[in-house]
């Protein structure tokens, strides 16, 4: 593992009780950072917590990503107790169903976008002034290779996920003219629990797209995400980071 330098900064990670998210936390905390583990399962986020700290400073945070409130709440929580909050990683996200659009549940369509979209935007609104304030940050998006390509059978996730990356060239605009770095990454699909909420049948056809001819690995994401949490990525910002295998076509 090489060594990324993030001591004495403060980092959030939405989703950090498992998979990607815990994958990262874990990545972030090796290289020096303290972590706030934000998740929906205060449960789950708390006995993660527990098992990662004899790595470094790491809280658990019970947090709604759809609700602003919620969001408000844990960033004056995760302020206080960490001092700040330097790095921010939306990881926070659900698959929905797998149907054809005109046969796409209705409530389905509504909680995908509440959390894979939406709840990047609340935790951007409620970190992004202590980032100004402090005269540094450093956000990383996870979206994803549907967001660039869409998949069938999936609108809800593919139109979220293309949502992320727009949203976060955006706010790169907006915070470029500050030492705040906004970027995002777009895997392939891991093997996490996420594959629980979708069909064999798109999980095959996922595989099928990806030249590298396997998924990703929850570990090389959060290799690219601790650099792009560096200080060393000083200039990039607004960018899509790919991590499809060679699916991507642009």
């Amino acid at each position: 593992m090489n060594a990324i330098d993030l001591k004495g900064r403060r980092g959030v990670v939405t989703g950090g009780a498992q998979g990607i998210g815990r994958a990262v936390a874990e990545r972030l905390l090796r290289s020096g950072a303290s972590v706030a583990i934000w998740d929906r399962d205060a449960a789950l986020a708390a006995r993660v917590a527990g098992d990662l700290a004899g790595l470094g400073r790491v809280e658990a945070v019970s947090v709604d990503v759809t609700d602003w409130a919620s969001v408000e709440q844990a960033t004056a929580k995760t302020g206080a107790a960490l001092g700040g909050i330097d790095l921010l990683v939306n990881n926070a996200g659900i698959a929905g169903s797998n149907a054809p659009l005109d046969q796409y549940p209705l409530a389905d369509w509504h909680q995908v976008i509440a959390i894979d979209l939406t709840g990047v935007f609340h935790c951007c609104r409620a970190v992004v002034p202590l980032m100004k304030a402090a005269g540094y940050g450093r956000i990383v998006n996870v979206a994803s290779i549907a967001g660039k390509e869409g998949n069938p059978n999936a609108s809800a996730y593919s139109a979220a996920k293309a949502g992320v990356i727009a949203l976060t060239k955006s706010l790169g605009k907006e915070l470029a003219g500050q030492d705040i770095a906004v970027n995002c990454i777009t895997p392939a699909a891991a093997k996490t629990a996420i594959f629980d909420q979708m069909t064999q049948t798109h999980i095959d056809y996922m595989l099928s797209k990806i030249p590298r001819g396997r998924f990703v690995a929850v570990d090389e994401i959060a290799a690219m995400v601790a650099w792009l949490l560096s200080a060393e990525n000083s200039f990039t910002t607004g960018a899509v980071f790919d991590l499809s295998g060679g699916r991507a076509t642009y």
